[in-house]
């Protein structure tokens, strides 16, 4: 039996597996909204107690504001205390050259009123383009706001690991970054796990189940044609590609599906595993449709993988390329075949 939670900071727990909720964004199709509630009322019960959100994801704070204020009505405070919530704060591109203080302000102030509290627990700050000195500007506003009690804790999506380095050298008191890593993407282990070992900084980790490419459903398929149903899919083949192509892929769920069955469970869950055991991995974000899914995801929190599982998925790994780079730096290539296929402004003003 593994432990089921994690301490992000000094008084802080975490459930080790974090329900996404970029799945109720509407990207998936149309969201019923009692429903939703419903589902992330149960992946709590569960034990999955930590949920991850944005700015970004069309309606999604108000759907956790919602099952949080259900909780305290039905269950009490204690009991609604206990769900943690992790958004994200993502500027617009173009709004980047002319950040000020009372735009990050104003985010965090939709944030709380969304959220329906009055201190957000993690906010998570990403910044599109480095060329733009004002990511440590905002981060430090940022500070400002944690020290003013809006906000509880405050980390980074997606940073490489100098930047990492100076947003820690300029005092700002990071405890996570959120990245992809997983067993086709290991590019956090290259650079910046040893700094984040250093300096105690946790990684929550997407991409675990590469966007459901790492699944059963795609052990012995023929590669999909282009274009995919959707940009997820999209964007986790171009992974798949570099990982090194489809037939290696396949011998990896091959791998994963052995171990698996050893462990009496489903490759998704045996992926997440894996990432959940890498080095200052604190937790993994999953996404999930419905209640099934979420009691599915739970289990990820009880896979103890041996020395045998993890060799035996390691000796695939290791044959692979492996993506370029620091942690997101494909992404950042507005040009390149990862960056263009992000969305960069996201916001449409509602700021």
């Amino acid at each position: 039996m593994t432990d089921k939670s994690f301490t992000l900071a000094p008084g802080y727990r975490i459930s080790r597996v974090i329900r996404g909720g970029w799945q109720l964004a509407g990207g998936h199709g149309a969201i019923d909204r009692t429903q939703a509630v419903d589902d992330l009322i149960a992946a709590f019960d569960a034990g999955i107690t930590t949920y991850d959100c944005a700015d970004i994801y069309t309606g999604v704070e108000d759907l956790i504001g919602q099952a949080r204020e259900r909780l305290h009505k039905t269950r009490g405070a204690e009991v609604a205390a206990g769900m943690k919530v992790h958004t994200k704060l993502v500027p617009d591109l173009d709004k980047l050259a002319t950040i000020s203080r009372a735009y990050i302000a104003g985010i965090v102030d939709q944030s709380l009123v969304r959220l329906k509290t009055d201190r957000l627990d993690l906010v998570q700050f990403h910044w599109w383009d480095y060329a733009l000195p004002g990511y440590l500007d905002a981060l430090s506003w940022l500070d400002e706001l944690r020290r003013e009690g809006k906000v509880r804790h405050v980390g980074t999506t997606n940073f490489d690991t100098p930047h990492i380095a100076e947003i820690l050298k300029a005092g700002i008191p990071l405890v996570s970054q959120q990245l992809q890593y997983s067993v086709l993407d290991q590019r956090p282990s290259r650079h910046l796990a040893q700094l984040a070992a250093e300096k105690g900084l946790t990684f929550l980790c997407y991409g675990s189940v590469a966007g459901g490419f790492l699944s059963d459903k795609w052990l012995g398929v023929t590669q999909p044609e282009m274009p995919l149903e959707n940009r997820s899919l999209v964007k986790y083949k171009l992974v798949i590609d570099d990982f090194g192509g489809w037939d290696l892929f396949q011998t990896l769920l091959g791998a994963l599906r052995r171990v698996a069955d050893r462990h009496g469970c489903d490759i998704a869950t045996i992926a997440s595993a894996w990432t959940l055991r890498q080095p200052q991995v604190g937790a993994v974000i999953v996404g999930a449709r419905n209640q099934t899914h979420a009691l599915a995801n739970a289990r990820i929190m009880e896979i103890a993988l041996g020395a045998d599982d993890l060799a035996e998925i390691d000796a695939v790994i290791a044959v692979s390329q492996g993506l370029e780079g620091d942690v997101y730096t494909l992404e950042r290539d507005r040009t390149g075949r990862h960056g263009s296929i992000m969305h960069y402004n996201l916001n449409d003003g509602r700021h």
